[in-house]
């Protein structure tokens, strides 16, 4: 049985990959510093599994991380611990530099020592594989896709957070000989996902009658990827990959901001219509846009589909109606969340 260090394991990816891991027979130990977007809740469903490991703690916490690493030696670490949404970049940068940048480098050092002491097959087989954002490559035109060789331009605190991050992971293959490998995947959604992102945003203020914010104009465009689809990449990607190389992941689904809030209220008005019979389309407002806020990203995920031979599952029609039914039906596990300090509000105006 393989066993994997994962980071930022209650969160809403992470979260996601702990469950298909340990389901696949993976023994997982899961270190997870539990901030405001860190759920226990998620994982619930392996609570006694002995193949779960919880740690309570930071990335950075160097001797934290180099105990389980000498106490439950595993074959592979894999980073997604991070500060993750960009509006909560605008209004407090400070805690995204310390936990991708500053806590991010703590960990590479840690997973380098324990690399380096380690011996034989166990040394050659080892990889670090690093969670990170199509987000670091800036914005698009209407034509065009990233590639993994498109220039960094990050224009947000929390892509430049990761950019840094980036350059990090990859500076420590080249200077140490670290085995690393790098994920940068497009918008991600599905189960489990924090409320205060676009999709289970939308759906939480729909059912709860409130107007819908759309930023600007709406016709921002992404590339959307189900959750599980990432998960899948990502096992790819760690069983495959060459060493040194950046992978993106994408789900080959553009939509523009105001068709995917359009359509998850098509589906909740054939699922849980109004009482007054209205459509749900009805509570869309458009709101002032975010600073800054970039207008286009599109992955080319060619790469990693013709070396490694992976392609998503899921189309986005398939995928957001799975997503809607999954909220419908875990309305306990969002009540859970909307119990804490967040409260559906906007964030992230600051200028």
């Amino acid at each position: 049985m393989p066993t994997w260090l994962v980071t930022g394991g209650a969160g809403f990816i992470g979260g996601n990959f702990v469950l298909e891991a340990v389901r696949l027979g993976v023994r997982v130990v899961n270190l997870d510093a539990l901030t405001y977007a860190g759920n226990l809740q998620t994982l619930a469903s392996l609570e006694g599994n002995p193949d779960h490991v919880f740690v309570h703690g930071d990335i950075g916490d160097r001797a934290l991380v180099s105990r389980l690493l000498t106490e439950h030696r595993p074959d592979a670490v894999l980073n997604f611990a991070a500060e993750s949404h960009v509006d909560r970049s605008i209004d407090g940068p400070a805690a995204f530099i310390d936990t991708n940048v500053v806590g991010t480098l703590g960990l590479l050092e840690a997973v380098r020592d324990h690399w380096k002491q380690l011996d034989g097959d166990a040394k050659a087989a080892f990889r670090f594989l690093h969670v990170s954002t199509d987000e670091v490559y800036g914005t698009l035109g209407e034509t065009g896709k990233f590639t993994e060789t498109t220039p960094y331009a990050p224009n947000s605190p929390y892509s430049a957070s990761k950019a840094a991050s980036d350059h990090l992971v990859r500076a420590f293959h080249h200077t140490y000989g670290l085995p690393t490998l790098t994920t940068n995947c497009s918008n991600n959604y599905g189960p489990y996902h924090f409320p205060e992102k676009l999709i289970p945003l939308v759906i939480a203020k729909a059912l709860a009658g409130e107007p819908l914010p759309v930023y600007g104009d709406g016709q921002q465009v992404r590339d959307w990827l189900f959750v599980t689809d990432h998960c899948e990449a990502i096992r790819t990607v760690l069983e495959k990959g060459r060493v040194g190389e950046t992978y993106n992941v994408g789900g080959d689904s553009e939509r523009r901001n105001l068709e995917v809030v359009e359509t998850i209220c098509r589906l909740l008005d054939a699922r849980r219509p109004r009482e007054d019979g209205q459509p749900r389309s009805s509570q869309i407002t458009f709101v002032a846009d975010r600073p800054g806020h970039d207008r286009r990203y599109a992955i080319d995920a060619s790469k990693l589909q013709t070396e490694l031979g992976w392609k998503p599952r899921h189309t986005f029609e398939t995928g957001i109606a799975e997503t809607v039914d999954w909220y419908l039906d875990n309305q306990d596990w969002v009540r859970g969340i909307l119990d804490g300090s967040y409260r559906l509000e906007r964030i992230g105006t600051a200028v």
